[in-house]
């Protein structure tokens, strides 16, 4: 099993920044590809961003494409989602995920195994 924690949320206004944070423990090992979802108040939950393992490979959904970037702390078994120029339609609460096998492009989008208790962001203007 993996348990992940996610911090970094909080109320900023629109066009500034905000840093999330997702500490994983346990059989880290198993979590080759790690990420973000996001829900939005009446809306269905949405893929973020994930990155691989090792940190090579990295995919986006549109919607966030050259504002987010995610990364990760590969000794620290942490990673993280910046985001910048944020807007009202980025408020939602975060949940930072996990899941056992590697993915490339739109395969990264489904299929998590682990998630966490996710955090609130909100945006306003």
């Amino acid at each position: 099993q993996v348990q992940l924690v996610e911090s970094g949320g909080g109320l900023v206004q629109a066009g500034e920044s905000l840093r999330l944070s997702c500490a994983a423990s346990g059989r880290t090992s198993s979590s080759a590809t790690q990420g973000w979802f996001r829900q939005a108040p009446g809306k269905e939950r949405e893929f973020v961003a994930a990155i691989s393992y090792s940190g090579g490979n990295t995919h986006y959904a549109d919607s966030v494409k050259g504002r987010f970037t995610i990364s990760r702390d590969y000794f620290e078994n942490t990673w993280y989602l910046q985001m910048n120029s944020l807007k009202l339609e980025d408020t939602a609460v975060y949940y930072c995920v996990a899941k056992r096998e590697l993915c490339s492009g739109y395969g990264c989008r489904t299929g998590y195994d682990y998630w966490g208790q996710g955090t609130q962001v909100t945006v306003s203007s």
